[in-house]
């Protein structure tokens, strides 16, 4: 009887892929589920924290109203000049490369002193638009006999005085150091009560290069620099209009950076431009470094694999996306710009499918979804066709496999695993080297790596081909961002595949799908080209539809204006 029951147990194999099968996603479900939990439950402390100290400030404002006044007055200038000059010099008391420079004006009887930064200051502009006007000035008579002070000296400083556009008086003495240390000048004079901030910036900054990340053969060949400002002035280059906005923000709490938010008011949804500002300005840390902070802070869904705002060096891309109706974001510092928001189809765009007519683009943009799919499955597909359905595979093609394959000691899934984990070793290294060494590095690493391991029966010839032609589709990815995520992702379906074969590389991608069809940036569903309200949008989705068809703006959007030409 017993032996009758054995026969209708299932065989461990069975009791292994059940468990991956409904253990191991119920395990995975679970977890994201309860960092979701506790990640609501931390903001929630945080704003119970917040509202307690709000009111631990309301209570204490009377008791620190003396205590602020007294500090205030102390961050303050005065109407004596030698206290002004010893509170300058107390703040940058450990800046050394603030410098000093006096100047005394003689038709006042008035000493004065300039503070600049060696690097930072433009000193051929100091000396000819700040110094010489006002020692020119100091050594002439005046009208009157009476010395002017106060409110008189600052406006005729102002008016007959400084060559300087950007000029401004203040009496905050932080304010004003925090100008120097950007490039400007700080101007005390004798019997004036504050000081003026000059602007006389200079640094060195990065002439305008044709972007690295996304090289194109046709097209402009100019990319963002590190500079804020010239950045905003090659958006306003690519023509006038008054319709361009820029909203301005500060982030960073020790150390501040100018952040730009850019948009067409006649275009962009009013609630997708509040939203970014919203989430922008909930950004809460010391510095904002690179515009991959701004990035993780503000996107939808941390823990998906997929970008949700995507990174790009190109004004033209800007540009672009702007007249659809998104939204950019430009951060002092660096050269990426920031668009929101987002779809998947955008990852497999390059700007040169529309400097090209709609034929080859359309192919180009074709052959680019190939090799995505090509760089996401093909190991996983070699996995399970050889070790679950070698039925599936022609009969000539399989006995060719199978005796490439003998001596090799390892299974396929290890086998797979080698080569993929090298040729990933070698794409870091080869971006980590020197120009003239990483190119170089990559193929001599290959060629000799892999005809290494063939040679010495690690590895079989196909699956070098596999690796080989896995490689190069990834690098068809216009966006180097979305193809990380493909690496990321081809690992997890090769493991699929070693446990469920070609029923786990369809569980895969089916479960895949779902994330992507839940996943949104900024209230857009990621997949809403792929699956659009209207078919108008797939004109611009797997193929580029020819310029004189593409007269509306895509739905998704919720643009002002949906036309772009009638």
């Amino acid at each position: 009887m017993w032996q009758a029951i054995g026969t209708h147990v299932p065989k461990w194999a069975v009791w292994i892929e059940a468990f991956f099968l409904f253990i191991v996603p119920l395990i995975i479900f679970l977890t994201v589920r309860q960092i979701k939990a506790l990640d609501g439950r931390e903001s929630r402390r945080m704003e119970r924290l917040k509202l307690l100290e709000e009111q631990d400030r309301s209570e204490q404002s009377d008791r620190n109203l003396s205590a602020s006044e007294e500090e205030k007055e102390r961050e303050s200038f005065t109407e004596d000049y030698d206290v002004n000059l010893t509170k300058i010099r107390q703040a940058a008391a450990d800046m050394a490369d603030v410098n000093e420079r006096s100047i005394f004006l003689e038709n006042l009887n008035a000493v004065g002193t300039l503070f600049f930064v060696d690097g930072l200051t433009d000193k051929v502009g100091m000396d000819q638009n700040i110094l010489k006007p006002l020692l020119d000035w100091g050594s002439s008579g005046l009208e009157s006999d009476d010395l002017p002070r106060g409110e008189l000296l600052r406006d005729m400083i102002i008016r007959q005085v400084m060559l300087v556009s950007e000029t401004q008086y203040t009496l905050d003495v932080q304010f004003s150091l925090q100008k120097v240390l950007f490039g400007s000048v700080i101007l005390m004079i004798q019997g004036m009560p504050g000081a003026f901030v000059l602007g006389t910036p200079k640094g060195n900054t990065r002439g305008v290069e044709d972007p690295i990340s996304e090289s194109v053969l046709r097209g402009p060949r100019v990319g963002f620099t590190e500079t804020l400002s010239d950045n905003t002035a090659m958006l306003r280059r690519h023509g006038e209009s008054t319709e361009l906005a820029m909203s301005s923000f500060k982030v960073g709490k020790r150390v501040e950076k100018q952040l730009m938010v850019v948009y067409f008011r006649d275009i962009a949804d009013s609630e997708l431009v509040d939203e970014v500002k919203r989430r922008i300005k909930t950004i809460d840390m010391d510095e904002v470094l690179e515009s991959g902070y701004v990035e993780q802070l503000i996107e939808d869904n941390f823990l998906s694999p997929f970008v949700q705002i995507q990174n790009t060096e190109r004004p033209d891309r800007v540009m672009a996306a702007l007249l659809e109706g998104r939204v950019a974001i430009l951060l002092d510092g660096t050269p990426f710009a920031l668009l929101v928001p987002v779809t998947y189809g955008m990852m497999l765009q390059s700007p040169e499918d529309y400097y090209e007519r709609w034929l080859p683009g359309s192919l180009i943009r074709f052959l680019r979804f190939m090799a995505t799919s090509i760089s996401l499955f093909a190991p996983a597909l070699y996995i399970s066709f050889i070790s679950f359905h070698p039925g599936l595979i022609p009969t000539k093609l399989v006995i060719s496999i199978i005796s490439a394959r003998q001596g090799v000691p390892f299974s396929t899934l290890i086998e797979a695993l080698i080569m993929e984990i090298s040729i990933e070793i070698l794409r870091e290294a080869g971006l980590r080297l020197p120009k003239p060494i990483g190119p170089a590095m990559g193929i001599v690493g290959g060629l000799i790596i892999g005809q290494a391991a063939v040679n010495a029966g690690i590895v079989s010839p196909i699956l070098v081909i596999v690796v080989a032609v896995t490689a190069i589709s990834s690098f068809a990815t216009p966006v180097y961002s979305a193809g990380i995520s493909m690496r990321v992702l081809r690992f997890a379906v090769m493991f699929t595949a070693a446990t469920f074969g070609l029923y786990g590389v369809i569980m895969f991608f089916l479960m895949l799908s779902i994330h992507m069809a839940k996943l949104k940036s900024f209230g857009v569903p990621f997949l809403s080209l792929t699956a659009p309200r209207s078919l108008r949008d797939w004109k611009d989705y797997f193929i580029r539809a020819p310029l004189q068809f593409m007269r509306n703006r895509p739905i998704l959007l919720k643009h002002k204006d949906p036309k772009r030409k009638d």
